[in-house]
């Protein structure tokens, strides 16, 4: 795993943060504002862009999402720190 200086993961995790909770915003939004198509457009692109963050921040850092939804290294490194939420 090709290891990023820790500023950078400390910003990239902030993108992450910042683009998931626009997710959740328009999520919210959405929910009461169904027929918005602009507010659907931007929500896809979010979404596109914050999987593709994490897949950056999973390939210099390690796994970030459980379940499933990242792949381990080996040996299994889900035990290596910090933890996403622990930035």
């Amino acid at each position: 795993m090709n290891k990023a200086p820790k500023a950078d993961r400390y910003e990239l995790m902030e993108k992450i943060q910042v683009v998931d909770f626009a997710l959740v915003e328009l999520t919210l939004y959405l929910d009461t504002h169904p027929q918005d198509s602009q507010a659907i457009q931007q929500f896809n692109q979010l979404a596109v862009e914050s999987r593709d963050l994490k897949n950056v921040y999973e390939q210099h850092f390690g796994p970030l999402r459980q379940y499933g939804a990242s792949f381990s290294g080996y040996p299994w490194n889900w035990k290596d720190g910090p933890w996403p939420w622990q930035l």
